[in-house]
């Protein structure tokens, strides 16, 4: 263990989730890299984290399941004891565009609304404690999408309203001991 904090982001193979762990990372932050599907990927941003000192860790994990959430923050906890910033980055959707109904069903909206939404909640339920132990932060990536009601489809649009109404009510229910954001690209 040492002094560097610690965050763990999920979705962080690639996109915005890489690009803020390697901002951590050369921020001084030892980083938990999360993936799914790019396993690739997720070794690039280890070494780029690595390469800007960070000591990193890289788990396949999908948010979507409440025991791989709580299995990424017992990785962290055993190799770091730590938590003090959780980014809430994975999400999916589907481009199906405003008036194409029937290539959605009910299985693809459930899965969308389990990552970007539930997922978000079981990072969160997993990570409260440690967080609260270190007065840490959370930073739920959203999306215009969920406050203007325009997007790839309607199951991600819907999920991104649930992330941003989520985190107004977790800003309230963690406060004062975690800060609680969203970032709505």
């Amino acid at each position: 263990m040492n002094d560097r904090k610690v965050a763990l982001i999920t979705g962080s193979a690639t996109g915005v989730g890489a690009a803020t762990a390697l901002l951590l990372a050369r921020r001084g932050y030892n980083v938990l890299i999360n993936y799914s599907r790019s396993e690739a990927e997720a070794l690039d941003s280890q070494a780029a984290c690595d390469a800007a000192g960070a000591d990193t860790l890289m788990l396949r994990g999908d948010v979507a399941v409440d025991a791989d959430c709580r299995a990424l923050v017992d990785a962290a906890m055993a190799r770091w004891g730590r938590i003090d910033a959780l980014v809430n980055n994975a999400g999916v959707s589907t481009f199906t565009g405003a008036a194409n109904w029937d290539v959605l069903d009910a299985e693809t909206f459930q899965r969308i609304f389990a990552v970007n939404a539930v997922g978000g909640f079981q990072m969160v339920r997993a990570c409260e404690p440690h967080l609260k132990a270190v007065q840490g932060s959370i930073v739920n990536v959203s999306s215009v999408a969920g406050s203007l009601g325009i997007g790839s489809s309607v199951p991600y649009i819907a999920s991104k309203g649930a992330v941003n109404s989520m985190t107004l009510y977790l800003a309230r229910a963690l406060a004062p001991e975690v800060r609680v954001n969203a970032v709505c690209p």
